[in-house]
């Protein structure tokens, strides 16, 4: 790599591995409905408040927020101490038992630098990103890692103004780490210091002011934004509905855009009307373009937190549904949740947040969260972590068979991650399951670990990532790595996803171990053959068999060949030649060959 910046797009040296190898519309007013509060720091709100059948609820709506929830506002003192503490216990904590959400208040910060580690979120708590300014920076680096940043995961940053104090904010993160929400007074910088590698991220419905430079970034997906610029690319970076990206131009330099994103509702977010909590829910967007709050408050609707069950880590799976029966919405504070049974998300509109990456674990074998055939479900802003006994399914959006139309109001996932082992020992046969139509899921990384405890052919074996079922499903900002078997097998109709990263997993033993019948391995990215129309952009496939170098991939995608069925933007990537593709889709690209860490590409399939 360069030691300083280069506006040319940036090649990966020869022989580079990733993370084994590196270290094992305008502005709007809010609608009517935000009069009134309930307050997170008030006494809960009990039988006073009506359940779905009219009798009082058993279990209180509001309260407070928890240990780990850490609230600033401009007058608190030492929140630079503050913010360092939380940063040396949770810097290099990659798979510690540590979460924190770091909140501030509307007003004005001066001469912060707010260092995020793992399971760490930092979030603004006005309506609009620049009701809360830091004059400073918030900052991911990978000084913990020797320079490399393929493993900053699992931190976020969310609804804050920056004026950084070079100039220029970094943001050094790869897979689960959302930059939402966010005003960026200067450039953004995407590479930690010293230009070392980093692996692919995420930005939504941000304005960066000044240029965003990825470096050695890989992959980058960019959703309803505005940025002052773009530097350069190095495998595929994607943009839908941003203004200022680069004009399409894959394969070289290889810039994936669309004008406008299909239909995108953005994340819910807490935010503090005078001193009362509120939870708002954006609108949904048709073929947007540019950030959703504009130059004053965003569309959409808000409830109070009174509405919410106020969960902490000791509560049950029996307490959550509890309270989900009962018509109340679910906050997750900050921790680990242990379930010995399925949440059960059955009531159309429901939101269920978590704060500071909590991380809900199925003990025995059970799926984590099951949400019905409803219109309008948010989920948002948690990780589900595989048990030690094997879950057949660990998150499912619908039941099997879901056939209501949800176009109107679909559900929504974001930022919900799935990871089995590197915690501990895992497993799950299925990860994610799309089985309601219209489903938007924005912004996932699905993975089985390749690092960590806990981590084997068998040990943390999860034969598929995600699986979508229902019909008219869109994700963007997809990411799936490492699955013994399909990392996205999709089966219904009218599927659209806008951008996919990937890894194969590294760990096979040998060719027969991933033998697909006739087919040498399972493809990252498998479109069911009866399927007539689907539609993706921007995917990328890596494989490093690093188990057996001498593997043989036979293509990253595969997809009926009908023409209703399109891809735009195609590579698959050996990695320093650890195993090879012979084809990108089907039987369609160049194998990849040698061990220069070259990708293959498909511009347009049909």
């Amino acid at each position: 790599m360069p030691s300083s910046p280069t506006p040319s797009p940036t090649p990966e040296p020869s022989g580079v591995r990733r993370r084994s190898l590196l270290g094992a519309a305008a502005a709007a007013p809010v609608l009517a409905s935000l009069a009134g509060a309930g307050s997170a720091s008030a006494a809960p709100v009990a039988s006073a408040t009506a359940g779905p059948a009219g009798g009082p609820r058993a279990l209180p709506g509001g309260g407070d927020l928890g240990p780990n929830v850490i609230v600033f506002d401009p007058s608190t003192a030492n929140i630079q101490v503050r913010l360092d503490e939380i940063f040396k216990q949770q810097e290099s904590a990659q798979f510690g038992t540590g979460r924190y959400a770091l909140l501030f208040k509307p007003g004005t910060y001066s001469g912060l630098n707010a260092q995020l580690g793992f399971y760490t979120s930092i979030a603004g708590l006005g309506l609009s990103p620049d009701d809360t300014t830091i004059n400073g920076d918030v900052t991911v680096d990978a000084g913990w890692f020797d320079g490399n940043a393929t493993q900053n995961f699992w931190r976020s940053a969310e609804n804050l103004a920056l004026v950084p104090v070079s100039g220029t904010n970094r943001w050094a993160v790869s897979q689960a780490a959302p930059f939402r929400r966010m005003h960026v007074r200067g450039g953004l910088n995407l590479a930690p210091d010293g230009y070392g590698w980093a692996s692919g991220g995420y930005i939504a419905d941000s304005r960066i002011d000044g240029t965003v430079g990825p470096y050695s970034q890989q992959q980058w997906y960019t959703r309803d934004s505005s940025v002052g610029g773009w530097l350069n690319a190095v495998w595929n970076m994607v943009f839908s509905g941003v203004e200022g990206a680069p004009a399409q131009s894959f394969p070289e330099p290889p810039y994936t855009t669309l004008e406008t994103t299909p239909v995108s509702r953005e994340k819910p977010f807490l935010y503090l009307d005078g001193d009362e909590y509120r939870v708002f829910l954006p609108e949904k967007r048709t073929g947007a373009r540019g950030v959703s709050w504009g130059n004053g408050t965003p569309r959409g609707t808000s409830l109070p937190l009174a509405q919410f069950y106020v969960a902490g880590p000791d509560d049950s799976a029996a307490t959550l549904n509890q309270a989900l029966e009962e018509g109340l919405h679910l906050l997750l504070t900050p921790g680990i949740y242990h379930l010995d049974r399925t949440v059960e998300v059955n009531r159309a509109g429901t939101v269920v947040l978590g704060l500071g990456y909590a991380t809900l674990i199925p003990d025995n074998g059970v799926t984590a969260l099951k949400v019905a055939d409803v219109d309008g479900v948010r989920l948002a802003g948690f990780l589900v972590d595989a048990g030690p006994v094997n879950s057949s399914t660990l998150l499912e959006v619908g039941p099997e068979g879901a056939s209501a139309d949800h176009s109107a109001n679909p559900t929504t996932v974001q930022d919900v991650f799935v990871r089995i082992g590197g915690a501990g020992p895992g497993k799950a046969t299925t990860s994610l399951v799309v089985n309601s139509r219209h489903t938007i899921v924005d912004h996932t990384w699905v993975w089985r670990a390749d690092h960590g405890d806990g981590v084997g052919w068998e040990t943390n074996r999860a034969d598929y990532g995600v699986v979508v079922n229902g019909d008219d499903v869109l994700i963007t900002g997809l990411f799936v790595e490492h699955f013994n078997k399909y990392d996205v097998q999709w089966n219904g109709e009218r599927g659209r996803t806008v951008f996919f990263q990937n890894e194969k997993a590294y760990d096979a033993p040998d060719q027969a171990a991933i033998q697909n019948g006739s087919i040498k391995g399972y493809a990252a990215y498998k479109v069911g053959d009866d399927v007539t129309e689907h539609e993706g952009w921007g995917l990328g496939s890596y494989c490093y068999y690093n188990v057996n170098p001498s593997i043989v991939q036979h293509h990253g995608f595969a997809a009926p060949n009908r023409s209703g069925v399109r891809f735009h933007g195609l590579l698959v990537v050996s990695l320093g030649g650890n195993g090879q593709y012979e084809c990108v889709i089907n039987d369609t690209g160049s194998p990849t060959s040698g061990t220069d860490t070259v990708p293959s590409k498909v511009v347009q399939y049909p």
